[in-house]
Protein backbone atom coordinates (compact mmCIF):
# COMPACT_ATOMS: atom_id res chain seq x y z
CA UNK A 1 0.00 0.00 0.00
CA UNK A 2 1.33 3.41 -0.91
CA UNK A 3 1.92 6.26 1.50
CA UNK A 4 -0.67 8.99 1.87
CA UNK A 5 1.63 11.42 0.05
CA UNK A 6 2.90 9.24 -2.80
CA UNK A 7 3.45 11.74 -5.64
CA UNK A 8 3.45 9.15 -8.41
CA UNK A 9 0.56 8.46 -10.74
CA UNK A 10 -1.19 5.21 -9.82
CA UNK A 11 -2.81 3.31 -12.71
CA UNK A 12 -5.35 0.52 -12.20
CA UNK A 13 -5.26 -1.87 -15.18
CA UNK A 14 -8.36 -4.03 -15.78
CA UNK A 15 -7.85 -6.41 -18.73
CA UNK A 16 -10.48 -8.69 -20.21
CA UNK A 17 -10.05 -12.25 -18.96
CA UNK A 18 -8.59 -13.45 -22.26
CA UNK A 19 -4.97 -14.16 -23.10
CA UNK A 20 -4.91 -11.89 -26.15
CA UNK A 21 -6.29 -8.98 -24.13
CA UNK A 22 -4.32 -9.47 -20.90
CA UNK A 23 -0.88 -9.93 -22.49
CA UNK A 24 -0.58 -6.41 -23.99
CA UNK A 25 -1.89 -4.89 -20.77
CA UNK A 26 0.82 -6.73 -18.85
CA UNK A 27 3.32 -5.11 -21.19
CA UNK A 28 1.64 -1.76 -20.59
CA UNK A 29 1.98 -2.28 -16.84
CA UNK A 30 5.74 -2.78 -17.22
CA UNK A 31 6.13 0.29 -19.41
CA UNK A 32 4.16 2.51 -17.03
CA UNK A 33 6.16 1.23 -14.05
CA UNK A 34 9.47 1.72 -15.87
CA UNK A 35 8.43 5.34 -16.41
CA UNK A 36 7.94 5.85 -12.67
CA UNK A 37 4.21 5.25 -12.28
CA UNK A 38 2.64 2.79 -9.85
CA UNK A 39 0.44 0.04 -11.29
CA UNK A 40 -2.15 -2.29 -9.85
CA UNK A 41 -2.90 -5.11 -12.30
CA UNK A 42 -6.28 -6.75 -11.76
CA UNK A 43 -6.45 -10.50 -12.34
CA UNK A 44 -8.17 -13.66 -11.07
CA UNK A 45 -6.86 -16.84 -9.41
CA UNK A 46 -6.64 -18.98 -12.57
CA UNK A 47 -5.14 -16.19 -14.66
CA UNK A 48 -2.66 -15.26 -11.91
CA UNK A 49 -1.41 -18.86 -11.83
CA UNK A 50 -0.71 -18.66 -15.55
CA UNK A 51 1.50 -15.60 -15.18
CA UNK A 52 3.28 -16.75 -12.02
CA UNK A 53 6.69 -16.45 -13.73
CA UNK A 54 5.91 -12.85 -14.74
CA UNK A 55 4.79 -12.00 -11.22
CA UNK A 56 8.06 -13.41 -9.87
CA UNK A 57 10.08 -11.40 -12.42
CA UNK A 58 8.32 -8.21 -11.39
CA UNK A 59 9.07 -8.88 -7.72
CA UNK A 60 12.74 -9.48 -8.49
CA UNK A 61 12.95 -6.29 -10.57
CA UNK A 62 11.30 -4.23 -7.79
CA UNK A 63 9.07 -2.52 -10.33
CA UNK A 64 6.15 -0.74 -8.61
CA UNK A 65 3.53 -3.22 -9.86
CA UNK A 66 1.17 -5.11 -7.60
CA UNK A 67 -0.98 -7.97 -8.85
CA UNK A 68 -4.44 -7.83 -7.33
CA UNK A 69 -6.17 -11.22 -7.42
CA UNK A 70 -9.93 -10.81 -7.25
CA UNK A 71 -12.39 -13.72 -6.90
CA UNK A 72 -14.20 -14.70 -10.10
CA UNK A 73 -17.64 -16.13 -9.27
CA UNK A 74 -18.05 -18.53 -12.19
CA UNK A 75 -21.41 -19.90 -11.03
CA UNK A 76 -22.82 -16.39 -10.63
CA UNK A 77 -21.63 -15.56 -14.14
CA UNK A 78 -23.30 -18.66 -15.55
CA UNK A 79 -19.99 -20.35 -16.32
CA UNK A 80 -18.55 -23.77 -15.43
CA UNK A 81 -16.22 -23.82 -12.44
CA UNK A 82 -12.68 -22.65 -13.26
CA UNK A 83 -13.62 -20.94 -16.54
CA UNK A 84 -11.86 -17.66 -15.84
CA UNK A 85 -10.53 -17.14 -19.38
CA UNK A 86 -12.05 -17.39 -22.84
CA UNK A 87 -9.74 -20.18 -23.95
CA UNK A 88 -11.02 -22.34 -21.07
CA UNK A 89 -14.66 -22.24 -22.16
CA UNK A 90 -15.98 -25.71 -23.03
CA UNK A 91 -17.73 -24.44 -26.17
CA UNK A 92 -18.45 -21.31 -28.20
CA UNK A 93 -21.98 -21.23 -26.75
CA UNK A 94 -20.54 -19.77 -23.54
CA UNK A 95 -18.97 -16.76 -25.27
CA UNK A 96 -21.77 -14.30 -24.52
CA UNK A 97 -21.98 -15.49 -20.91
CA UNK A 98 -18.27 -14.84 -20.48
CA UNK A 99 -18.40 -11.32 -21.91
CA UNK A 100 -21.35 -10.39 -19.73
CA UNK A 101 -20.17 -12.47 -16.77
CA UNK A 102 -16.99 -10.45 -16.23
CA UNK A 103 -19.28 -8.05 -14.36
CA UNK A 104 -18.85 -10.33 -11.33
CA UNK A 105 -15.52 -8.53 -10.86
CA UNK A 106 -17.23 -5.17 -10.40
CA UNK A 107 -18.05 -5.46 -6.69
CA UNK A 108 -14.66 -6.85 -5.54
CA UNK A 109 -12.83 -4.26 -7.68
CA UNK A 110 -14.86 -1.43 -6.16
CA UNK A 111 -14.14 -2.70 -2.65
CA UNK A 112 -10.42 -2.86 -3.39
CA UNK A 113 -10.32 0.66 -4.84
CA UNK A 114 -12.27 2.19 -1.96
CA UNK A 115 -9.54 1.06 0.44
CA UNK A 116 -6.67 2.60 -1.53
CA UNK A 117 -4.97 5.66 -0.06
CA UNK A 118 -4.37 7.93 -1.79
CA UNK A 119 -7.11 7.46 -4.37
CA UNK A 120 -5.78 5.92 -7.60
CA UNK A 121 -5.01 8.35 -10.42
CA UNK A 122 -6.55 6.48 -13.32
CA UNK A 123 -8.33 3.29 -14.34
CA UNK A 124 -7.39 1.79 -17.73
CA UNK A 125 -9.97 -0.81 -18.72
CA UNK A 126 -10.28 -3.09 -21.72
CA UNK A 127 -13.02 -1.97 -24.12
CA UNK A 128 -14.84 -5.24 -23.38
CA UNK A 129 -15.17 -4.35 -19.67
CA UNK A 130 -17.86 -1.63 -19.96
CA UNK A 131 -18.97 -2.20 -16.35
CA UNK A 132 -15.80 -0.40 -15.20
CA UNK A 133 -17.57 2.81 -16.23
CA UNK A 134 -19.79 2.51 -13.15
CA UNK A 135 -16.83 1.83 -10.85
CA UNK A 136 -14.89 4.87 -12.08
CA UNK A 137 -17.97 7.09 -11.89
CA UNK A 138 -18.78 6.10 -8.31
CA UNK A 139 -15.22 6.68 -7.13
CA UNK A 140 -14.62 9.71 -9.37
CA UNK A 141 -11.53 8.21 -11.01
CA UNK A 142 -10.48 9.14 -14.57
CA UNK A 143 -11.04 6.21 -16.91
CA UNK A 144 -9.17 5.35 -20.12
CA UNK A 145 -10.38 2.71 -22.57
CA UNK A 146 -7.78 0.28 -23.94
CA UNK A 147 -8.46 -0.95 -27.47
CA UNK A 148 -6.56 -4.11 -28.36
CA UNK A 149 -7.25 -4.24 -32.14
CA UNK A 150 -5.63 -2.26 -34.95
CA UNK A 151 -6.61 1.37 -35.44
CA UNK A 152 -7.59 0.39 -38.99
CA UNK A 153 -10.23 -1.93 -37.50
CA UNK A 154 -11.41 0.71 -35.01
CA UNK A 155 -11.80 3.30 -37.77
CA UNK A 156 -13.65 0.87 -40.05
CA UNK A 157 -16.12 -0.05 -37.31
CA UNK A 158 -16.59 3.62 -36.40
CA UNK A 159 -17.26 4.56 -40.04
CA UNK A 160 -19.68 1.67 -40.52
CA UNK A 161 -21.59 2.66 -37.39
CA UNK A 162 -21.74 6.34 -38.37
CA UNK A 163 -23.23 5.40 -41.75
CA UNK A 164 -25.71 2.92 -40.24
CA UNK A 165 -24.27 0.02 -42.23
CA UNK A 166 -25.16 -2.59 -39.62
CA UNK A 167 -28.82 -1.54 -39.66
CA UNK A 168 -29.10 -1.06 -43.43
CA UNK A 169 -27.51 -4.38 -44.40
CA UNK A 170 -29.66 -7.21 -42.99
CA UNK A 171 -27.81 -10.14 -44.57
CA UNK A 172 -24.67 -11.15 -42.68
CA UNK A 173 -22.90 -12.16 -45.89
CA UNK A 174 -23.91 -9.29 -48.16
CA UNK A 175 -20.71 -7.48 -49.19
CA UNK A 176 -20.40 -3.72 -48.80
CA UNK A 177 -17.66 -1.09 -48.98
CA UNK A 178 -16.44 0.47 -45.75
CA UNK A 179 -17.21 4.20 -46.15
CA UNK A 180 -14.83 7.14 -45.78
CA UNK A 181 -11.57 5.30 -46.41
CA UNK A 182 -8.91 6.27 -48.97
CA UNK A 183 -8.70 2.66 -50.16
CA UNK A 184 -11.32 0.15 -51.27
CA UNK A 185 -12.23 -2.19 -48.38
CA UNK A 186 -15.02 -4.68 -49.02
CA UNK A 187 -16.36 -6.74 -46.14
CA UNK A 188 -19.59 -8.22 -44.76
CA UNK A 189 -21.21 -8.10 -41.31
CA UNK A 190 -20.10 -11.61 -40.39
CA UNK A 191 -16.47 -10.69 -41.08
CA UNK A 192 -16.65 -7.24 -39.50
CA UNK A 193 -18.39 -8.23 -36.28
CA UNK A 194 -17.60 -11.93 -36.02
CA UNK A 195 -19.67 -13.58 -33.31
CA UNK A 196 -21.53 -10.44 -32.13
CA UNK A 197 -23.95 -10.07 -35.05
CA UNK A 198 -27.25 -11.24 -33.52
CA UNK A 199 -29.85 -9.14 -31.67
CA UNK A 200 -28.95 -10.88 -28.42
CA UNK A 201 -25.68 -8.91 -28.45
CA UNK A 202 -27.35 -5.51 -28.82
CA UNK A 203 -27.30 -4.56 -25.13
CA UNK A 204 -23.67 -5.51 -24.58
CA UNK A 205 -22.53 -3.73 -27.74
CA UNK A 206 -24.42 -0.60 -26.67
CA UNK A 207 -22.78 -0.75 -23.24
CA UNK A 208 -19.36 -0.73 -24.90
CA UNK A 209 -20.33 2.26 -27.03
CA UNK A 210 -21.51 4.23 -23.99
CA UNK A 211 -18.45 3.21 -21.96
CA UNK A 212 -16.13 4.54 -24.66
CA UNK A 213 -18.11 7.75 -25.19
CA UNK A 214 -17.88 8.60 -21.48
CA UNK A 215 -14.18 7.72 -21.10
CA UNK A 216 -11.51 10.37 -20.60
CA UNK A 217 -9.36 8.98 -23.41
CA UNK A 218 -8.35 5.98 -25.49
CA UNK A 219 -5.13 3.98 -25.57
CA UNK A 220 -4.29 1.85 -28.61
CA UNK A 221 -1.58 -0.75 -29.16
CA UNK A 222 -0.20 0.62 -32.41
CA UNK A 223 2.35 3.17 -33.61
CA UNK A 224 2.13 6.23 -35.79
CA UNK A 225 4.35 4.98 -38.63
CA UNK A 226 2.34 1.77 -39.01
CA UNK A 227 -1.11 3.34 -39.43
CA UNK A 228 -0.54 7.09 -39.84
CA UNK A 229 -3.69 7.95 -41.81
CA UNK A 230 -5.94 5.72 -39.70
CA UNK A 231 -4.65 7.03 -36.38
CA UNK A 232 -5.06 10.65 -37.49
CA UNK A 233 -8.55 9.96 -38.83
CA UNK A 234 -9.57 8.05 -35.70
CA UNK A 235 -8.35 10.89 -33.48
CA UNK A 236 -10.34 13.34 -35.61
CA UNK A 237 -13.43 11.13 -35.35
CA UNK A 238 -13.16 11.13 -31.54
CA UNK A 239 -13.03 14.93 -31.39
CA UNK A 240 -11.61 16.26 -28.13
CA UNK A 241 -11.20 12.79 -26.64
CA UNK A 242 -7.48 12.04 -26.62
CA UNK A 243 -6.12 8.96 -28.38
CA UNK A 244 -2.65 7.72 -27.38
CA UNK A 245 -0.85 5.19 -29.59
CA UNK A 246 1.77 3.55 -27.38
CA UNK A 247 2.78 0.36 -29.18
CA UNK A 248 3.99 -2.12 -30.16
CA UNK A 249 3.71 -2.99 -26.46
CA UNK A 250 5.39 -6.36 -27.07
CA UNK A 251 8.74 -4.59 -27.62
CA UNK A 252 9.07 -3.98 -23.89
CA UNK A 253 10.17 -7.65 -23.70
CA UNK A 254 13.81 -7.39 -24.65
CA UNK A 255 15.47 -10.46 -23.13
CA UNK A 256 14.78 -14.13 -23.89
CA UNK A 257 13.43 -14.90 -20.43
CA UNK A 258 10.73 -12.25 -20.65
CA UNK A 259 9.86 -13.30 -24.19
CA UNK A 260 9.65 -16.96 -23.15
CA UNK A 261 7.34 -16.39 -20.17
CA UNK A 262 5.06 -13.86 -21.83
CA UNK A 263 1.42 -14.82 -21.33
CA UNK A 264 1.71 -18.38 -20.02
CA UNK A 265 4.16 -21.15 -19.23
CA UNK A 266 5.47 -22.64 -22.47
CA UNK A 267 4.69 -26.30 -23.12
CA UNK A 268 8.15 -26.85 -24.60
CA UNK A 269 11.35 -25.36 -23.21
CA UNK A 270 12.50 -22.41 -25.28
CA UNK A 271 16.07 -23.77 -25.36
CA UNK A 272 14.89 -26.96 -27.06
CA UNK A 273 13.01 -24.90 -29.64
CA UNK A 274 15.95 -22.57 -30.22
CA UNK A 275 18.36 -25.49 -30.58
CA UNK A 276 16.06 -27.02 -33.21
CA UNK A 277 15.74 -23.73 -35.09
CA UNK A 278 19.52 -23.35 -35.17
CA UNK A 279 19.72 -26.48 -37.35
CA UNK A 280 17.64 -24.73 -40.05
CA UNK A 281 18.72 -22.29 -42.75
CA UNK A 282 18.04 -18.56 -42.13
CA UNK A 283 14.55 -17.52 -43.22
CA UNK A 284 13.53 -21.08 -44.15
CA UNK A 285 11.01 -21.97 -41.39
CA UNK A 286 7.26 -21.31 -41.50
CA UNK A 287 5.76 -20.80 -38.03
CA UNK A 288 2.09 -21.80 -37.56
CA UNK A 289 0.01 -20.62 -34.62
CA UNK A 290 -3.65 -19.55 -34.42
CA UNK A 291 -3.63 -17.82 -31.03
CA UNK A 292 -5.18 -18.81 -27.71
CA UNK A 293 -8.94 -18.74 -28.32
CA UNK A 294 -9.67 -20.04 -31.83
CA UNK A 295 -10.14 -23.80 -31.97
CA UNK A 296 -9.42 -25.59 -35.22
CA UNK A 297 -11.50 -28.67 -35.99
CA UNK A 298 -9.72 -32.03 -36.47
CA UNK A 299 -10.53 -32.25 -40.18
CA UNK A 300 -9.06 -28.79 -40.76
CA UNK A 301 -5.96 -29.51 -38.66
CA UNK A 302 -5.25 -32.55 -40.83
CA UNK A 303 -5.54 -30.43 -43.99
CA UNK A 304 -3.11 -27.88 -42.52
CA UNK A 305 -0.66 -30.64 -41.66
CA UNK A 306 -0.88 -32.22 -45.11
CA UNK A 307 -0.39 -28.80 -46.70
CA UNK A 308 2.74 -28.21 -44.61
CA UNK A 309 3.99 -31.67 -45.50
CA UNK A 310 3.46 -31.09 -49.22
CA UNK A 311 5.21 -27.71 -49.09
CA UNK A 312 8.54 -29.41 -48.24
CA UNK A 313 9.34 -26.42 -46.01
CA UNK A 314 10.64 -26.62 -42.44
CA UNK A 315 7.91 -25.70 -39.97
CA UNK A 316 7.07 -25.13 -36.31
CA UNK A 317 3.41 -25.95 -35.74
CA UNK A 318 1.59 -25.08 -32.52
CA UNK A 319 -1.47 -27.21 -31.72
CA UNK A 320 -3.44 -26.17 -28.64
CA UNK A 321 -4.08 -28.72 -25.92
CA UNK A 322 -7.84 -28.51 -26.44
CA UNK A 323 -7.33 -29.44 -30.11
CA UNK A 324 -5.36 -32.60 -29.33
CA UNK A 325 -8.27 -35.01 -29.64
CA UNK A 326 -7.68 -38.77 -29.89
CA UNK A 327 -8.26 -38.44 -33.66
CA UNK A 328 -5.50 -35.85 -34.00
CA UNK A 329 -3.06 -37.67 -31.72
CA UNK A 330 -3.61 -40.88 -33.71
CA UNK A 331 -3.05 -39.03 -36.97
CA UNK A 332 0.12 -37.36 -35.69
CA UNK A 333 1.59 -40.59 -34.36
CA UNK A 334 0.27 -42.60 -37.32
CA UNK A 335 2.94 -41.35 -39.68
CA UNK A 336 2.82 -37.57 -39.92
CA UNK A 337 5.36 -36.79 -37.19
CA UNK A 338 7.73 -39.50 -38.38
CA UNK A 339 7.55 -38.43 -42.03
CA UNK A 340 8.27 -34.79 -41.18
CA UNK A 341 10.66 -35.35 -38.27
CA UNK A 342 13.68 -33.95 -40.15
CA UNK A 343 12.02 -30.60 -40.83
CA UNK A 344 8.98 -30.29 -38.56
CA UNK A 345 8.59 -29.39 -34.88
CA UNK A 346 5.16 -29.72 -33.24
CA UNK A 347 4.47 -27.85 -30.01
CA UNK A 348 1.51 -29.21 -28.08
CA UNK A 349 0.03 -26.40 -25.98
CA UNK A 350 1.42 -22.90 -25.38
CA UNK A 351 4.41 -21.67 -27.38
CA UNK A 352 6.95 -18.93 -26.58
CA UNK A 353 5.89 -17.05 -29.70
CA UNK A 354 8.20 -14.04 -29.45
CA UNK A 355 11.22 -16.33 -29.00
CA UNK A 356 10.29 -18.24 -32.14
CA UNK A 357 9.45 -15.24 -34.32
CA UNK A 358 12.65 -13.43 -33.40
CA UNK A 359 14.86 -16.36 -34.43
CA UNK A 360 16.71 -15.81 -37.77
CA UNK A 361 15.57 -19.20 -39.08
CA UNK A 362 11.91 -18.13 -39.16
CA UNK A 363 10.92 -16.62 -42.50
CA UNK A 364 7.13 -16.66 -42.36
CA UNK A 365 4.18 -16.81 -39.96
CA UNK A 366 0.83 -18.49 -40.65
CA UNK A 367 -1.38 -16.48 -38.30
CA UNK A 368 -5.04 -16.05 -37.32
CA UNK A 369 -4.52 -12.27 -37.66
CA UNK A 370 -4.93 -11.45 -34.00
CA UNK A 371 -3.46 -7.97 -33.51
CA UNK A 372 -0.93 -9.11 -30.89
CA UNK A 373 0.44 -11.75 -33.25
CA UNK A 374 0.59 -9.27 -36.14
CA UNK A 375 2.54 -6.76 -34.05
CA UNK A 376 4.89 -9.48 -32.81
CA UNK A 377 5.52 -10.58 -36.39
CA UNK A 378 6.16 -7.03 -37.58
CA UNK A 379 8.42 -6.39 -34.58
CA UNK A 380 10.44 -9.46 -35.59
CA UNK A 381 10.49 -8.49 -39.28
CA UNK A 382 8.59 -11.62 -40.38
CA UNK A 383 6.02 -11.55 -43.26
CA UNK A 384 2.70 -13.31 -42.73
CA UNK A 385 0.28 -15.79 -44.24
CA UNK A 386 -3.20 -14.81 -43.07
CA UNK A 387 -6.02 -17.07 -41.85
CA UNK A 388 -8.55 -14.88 -39.97
CA UNK A 389 -11.02 -16.56 -37.62
CA UNK A 390 -13.37 -13.96 -36.08
CA UNK A 391 -13.81 -10.48 -34.57
CA UNK A 392 -11.26 -7.91 -35.81
CA UNK A 393 -9.19 -10.47 -37.70
CA UNK A 394 -10.76 -10.19 -41.18
CA UNK A 395 -10.23 -6.44 -41.26
CA UNK A 396 -6.71 -6.89 -39.85
CA UNK A 397 -6.05 -9.21 -42.80
CA UNK A 398 -7.03 -6.49 -45.27
CA UNK A 399 -4.60 -4.10 -43.61
CA UNK A 400 -1.75 -6.63 -43.73
CA UNK A 401 -2.35 -8.03 -47.23
CA UNK A 402 -3.88 -5.16 -49.22
CA UNK A 403 -2.57 -1.99 -47.62
CA UNK A 404 0.75 -2.76 -45.93
CA UNK A 405 1.46 -5.59 -48.41
CA UNK A 406 3.43 -7.67 -45.93
CA UNK A 407 1.34 -10.83 -46.15
CA UNK A 408 -0.49 -13.27 -48.41
CA UNK A 409 -4.01 -14.56 -47.79
CA UNK A 410 -4.82 -18.25 -47.53
CA UNK A 411 -8.35 -17.46 -48.71
CA UNK A 412 -10.66 -17.81 -45.70
CA UNK A 413 -13.94 -15.94 -46.20
CA UNK A 414 -16.22 -17.23 -43.42
CA UNK A 415 -15.70 -16.71 -39.64
CA UNK A 416 -15.19 -19.89 -37.66
CA UNK A 417 -18.35 -19.16 -35.65
CA UNK A 418 -20.38 -19.55 -38.86
CA UNK A 419 -18.93 -22.92 -39.89
CA UNK A 420 -20.93 -26.04 -39.08
CA UNK A 421 -19.12 -28.92 -37.40
CA UNK A 422 -19.82 -31.45 -40.15
CA UNK A 423 -16.28 -32.40 -41.10
CA UNK A 424 -16.02 -29.95 -43.99
CA UNK A 425 -12.96 -27.71 -44.18
CA UNK A 426 -12.62 -24.04 -45.11
CA UNK A 427 -9.15 -24.43 -46.62
CA UNK A 428 -7.85 -27.42 -48.55
CA UNK A 429 -4.30 -28.77 -48.20
CA UNK A 430 -3.50 -27.55 -51.72
CA UNK A 431 -4.42 -23.99 -50.66
CA UNK A 432 -2.09 -24.21 -47.66
CA UNK A 433 0.73 -25.54 -49.83
CA UNK A 434 0.28 -22.78 -52.43
CA UNK A 435 0.13 -20.02 -49.81
CA UNK A 436 3.30 -21.31 -48.09
CA UNK A 437 5.09 -21.29 -51.43
CA UNK A 438 3.92 -17.76 -52.24
CA UNK A 439 5.06 -16.47 -48.86
CA UNK A 440 8.37 -18.30 -48.56
CA UNK A 441 9.60 -18.38 -52.15
CA UNK A 442 12.06 -15.85 -53.45
CA UNK A 443 11.24 -13.68 -56.38
CA UNK A 444 10.46 -10.01 -56.61
CA UNK A 445 7.14 -10.04 -54.72
CA UNK A 446 8.52 -12.10 -51.85
CA UNK A 447 11.59 -9.90 -51.50
CA UNK A 448 9.42 -6.77 -51.57
CA UNK A 449 7.28 -8.16 -48.73
CA UNK A 450 10.35 -8.93 -46.66
CA UNK A 451 11.80 -5.49 -47.31
CA UNK A 452 8.56 -3.74 -46.32
CA UNK A 453 8.15 -5.70 -43.10
CA UNK A 454 11.78 -5.03 -42.13
CA UNK A 455 11.20 -1.30 -42.68
CA UNK A 456 8.14 -1.45 -40.41
CA UNK A 457 10.20 -3.39 -37.86
CA UNK A 458 12.79 -0.61 -37.73
CA UNK A 459 10.08 2.03 -37.36
CA UNK A 460 8.45 0.02 -34.56
CA UNK A 461 11.69 -0.10 -32.61
CA UNK A 462 12.25 3.63 -33.09
CA UNK A 463 8.70 4.38 -31.93
CA UNK A 464 9.35 2.67 -28.59
CA UNK A 465 12.78 4.22 -27.98
CA UNK A 466 13.33 7.51 -26.17
CA UNK A 467 12.02 10.32 -28.34
CA UNK A 468 9.99 7.93 -30.52
CA UNK A 469 6.29 8.55 -31.14
CA UNK A 470 5.01 5.84 -28.78
CA UNK A 471 7.51 6.80 -26.08
CA UNK A 472 6.37 10.42 -26.31
CA UNK A 473 2.71 9.38 -26.24
CA UNK A 474 3.29 7.37 -23.07
CA UNK A 475 4.85 10.48 -21.52
CA UNK A 476 1.84 12.53 -22.57
CA UNK A 477 -0.57 9.96 -21.13
CA UNK A 478 1.15 10.02 -17.73
CA UNK A 479 1.32 13.83 -17.77
CA UNK A 480 -2.37 14.07 -18.67
CA UNK A 481 -3.33 11.89 -15.71
CA UNK A 482 -0.98 13.72 -13.33
CA UNK A 483 -2.47 17.06 -14.36
CA UNK A 484 -5.95 15.70 -13.69
CA UNK A 485 -4.82 14.35 -10.31
CA UNK A 486 -3.27 17.66 -9.32
CA UNK A 487 -6.51 19.49 -10.16
CA UNK A 488 -8.34 17.15 -7.79
CA UNK A 489 -6.01 17.95 -4.89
Amino acid sequence: MSSLHDPRAHFILVPLVAQGHAIPMLDMARLLAERGARVSFITTPVNAARIEAIIDQVKESHLPIQFVILPFACAKAGLPDGCESFDLLPSIEYTKAMFEGTRVLQEPLELFLRELRPKPSCLIADMCNPWTMEVARKLRIPRIVFHGPSCFYLLCVHNMAMHGIFERVPDEFEPFLVPDLPCRVEVNKAQALGFATGPEWANFMQEMVVAESTADGIVINSYDDLEPWHIRSYQKAKGKKKVWSIGPLCLCNKDVTRKATRGNKASMDEHIITKWLETMEPGSVIYVNFGSSARTRPSQLIEIGCGLQASNRPFVWVIKGVELTPEIENWLSGGFEESTSSRGLIIRGWAPQMVILSHPAVGGFLTHCGWNSILESISAGVPMMTWPQFSDQFLNEKLIVDELRIGVAVGVKVPMSHVTDDGRVMVQREDVEKAVSRLMDGGENGEDRRMRVRELQEKAMKAMEGGGSSYVNMTRLIQYIMEHTNKEL
